[in-house]
């Protein structure tokens, strides 16, 4: 009888260890569960890199990284702070020489017209006596020709009188030569007008073609003085960025130089840098980024120190500010065994909370891993 109550009694004691141990197992599940749920949030809310670095890691060395990280962050302001302040100083000394050249140019430039000016006057002046000596040279032809032709009529005209008075016979030959030359005259008379109205008519056509294409050279010349102008105020009008938004654009370059940013996580550095929003966006759209680029580079940065699944990483850099295209791309074209990141976030759940297996799994496949990645990382761990 004593054997058997104690038999019970122990029944009963192995019973109760077994349900206080399924309780105890319930209870920590539940708990780990909890702390896995809000130390997920944690992350997401805090960009899940220094939670999960800090509790991975000894306290001592996440005292000394987060010391080093400051010292490295307070070092690369002030590098960037003094690498800005020389771009500008350069800025300024480049603007200045530009200015000075385009004020060397633009002297140079009336300097040329007005040598041109001198030039086209001399060279009208030069046309202007050149066609004056050419008009008194065919005038004194003309009136030569005039005399000559005056001369030679009267001495026909004597001669035909010596001849009509001495041969009274020929006067009919004499008639027909008078005749024939008056004849002759008339038509190299006609010739000659002709000709010298043709001379004119060339003259006049070469003189409008010539003053049309002075015309057409200054009238292109004019616009292109008007086109250069108004693209020299345009250029200026854009380049005329305040002294805050240049150090907004180089403060924005020296942050690309050592970490990735989305286009809207960089904004925010800079506003958190007391630049205001519009000088922020001003110089995020300013410079030249490839932000998918930047998307794969956080995604390698990430996969560095902590363990992420396809999915979470996705919706890590989303968080961080990148639209779902590029997060995406990035989680894609990284080179990622999610099956081993799996193994790796196991390994750091187990290192700072028990879990039972199931509970393992549930929670990596909680974390964005499918149930085989999540079943497999639980058997890699040794977990059955």
């Amino acid at each position: 009888m004593v054997d058997q109550e104690e038999v019970e009694a122990t029944e009963m004691e192995k019973k109760a260890a077994e349900e206080e141990k399924v309780k105890a197992e319930e209870e920590a599940k539940a708990k780990a569960e909890e702390e896995a749920k809000a130390k997920a949030e944690e992350e997401a809310k805090a960009k899940a890199e220094e939670e999960a670095k800090a509790k991975a890691e000894e306290e001592a060395k996440a005292k000394a990284e987060e010391e080093a990280k400051a010292k490295a962050e307070e070092e690369a302001k002030a590098k960037a702070e003094e690498e800005a302040k020389a771009k500008a100083e350069e800025e300024a000394k480049a603007k200045a020489e530009e200015e000075a050249k385009a004020k060397a140019e633009e002297e140079a430039k009336a300097k040329a017209e007005e040598e041109a000016k001198a030039k086209a006057e001399e060279e009208a002046k030069a046309k202007a006596e050149e066609e004056a000596k050419a008009k008194a040279e065919e005038e004194a032809k003309a009136k030569a020709e005039e005399e000559a032709k005056a001369k030679a009529e009267e001495e026909a005209k004597a001669k035909a009188e010596e001849e009509a008075k001495a041969k009274a016979e020929e006067e009919a030959k004499a008639k027909a030569e008078e005749e024939a030359k008056a004849k002759a005259e008339e038509e190299a008379k006609a010739k000659a007008e002709e000709e010298a109205k043709a001379k004119a008519e060339e003259e006049a056509k070469a003189k409008a073609e010539e003053e049309a294409k002075v015309k057409a050279e200054e009238e292109a010349k004019a616009k292109a003085e008007e086109e250069a102008k108004a693209k020299a105020e345009e250029e200026a009008k854009a380049n005329a960025e305040t002294v805050s938004q240049q150090q907004a654009v180089g403060m924005a370059e020296n942050y690309l130089n050592y970490t990735a940013f989305s286009k809207s996580g960089l904004i925010e550095q800079l506003v958190f840098e007391e630049f205001s929003n519009a000088d922020a966006t001003y110089a995020v759209e300013k410079i030249n980024v490839d932000w998918r680029e930047q998307a794969v580079k956080m995604a390698e940065n990430y996969l560095e120190y902590t363990a992420f699944s396809r999915t979470g990483l996705i919706g890590q850099l989303e968080f961080e500010g990148f639209n779902n295209a590029d997060a995406t791309y990035a989680a894609d074209k990284i080179t990622a065994d999610w099956g081993a990141q799996a193994v790796k976030m196991a390994e750091n759940y187990l290192e700072y909370t028990a879990f039972s297996r199931a509970g393992l799994i549930d929670q990596l496949v909680f974390e964005g891993f499918s149930n085989a990645d999540a079943t497999a990382a639980v058997d890699a761990v040794g977990l059955q």
